[in-house]
């Protein structure tokens, strides 16, 4: 596999510095939260009625921009079962497949979940912190458009690294 080079001083890595800032707030806020939580529990045996369900939605935006984090730097989940069956020579054409493949199912599921956040606006009516529940579920369409983004680049990043090794005079595309 071609591994996808990371320039130092780029737009994607300002976007990986701001993902990075992002979960790192989401994390002490999760862990500061749950601490006062624990504390007024244990202390007053009561505590926020908003803090439980805040920290639910936390962990979704920090699972979820993780996961778009760990498709930037190809850490994701992935079966790798037909890499070890073909060639070395086929493998940065398979990566191209396998990551368009993951591109097209990573916008399925943006579609889906902007018909979601289509629906929570309109029908939707939970809210926490005065904030429609809508808002909350925002990081659907955000994380799984990040990931077909990071999906499409990675495919793109193999494609061009293979049009560059096939112009160099005496070099293999393995």
């Amino acid at each position: 596999m071609i591994p996808a080079p990371r320039p130092k001083n780029s737009r994607f890595s300002r976007l990986a510095r701001i993902e990075e800032s992002i979960l790192g707030l989401f994390l002490v806020l999760m862990i500061l939260l749950a601490c006062v939580q624990i504390l007024l529990r244990t202390v007053f045996s009561s505590g926020l009625s908003w803090a439980d369900p805040l920290l639910r939605y936390l962990v979704l935006w920090s699972g979820l921009l993780g996961a778009a984090m760990a498709t930037s730097q190809g850490k994701h989940l992935s079966l790798d079962i037909i890499s070890f069956l073909v060639p070395k020579s086929l493998k940065p054409w398979l990566h191209i497949v396998t990551n368009l493949f993951s591109a097209t199912v990573a916008a399925f599921l943006t579609w889906a979940a902007y018909l979601f956040i289509r629906s929570e606006m309109e029908f939707g009516n939970a809210q926490l912190l005065s904030v429609p529940s809508w808002v909350w579920n925002l990081i659907f369409p955000i994380a799984f458009a990040l990931i077909t983004f990071r999906f499409v680049m990675a495919a793109w990043t193999t494609a061009a690294t293979i049009r560059s090794l096939k112009k160099t005079p005496g070099s293999r595309t393995s």
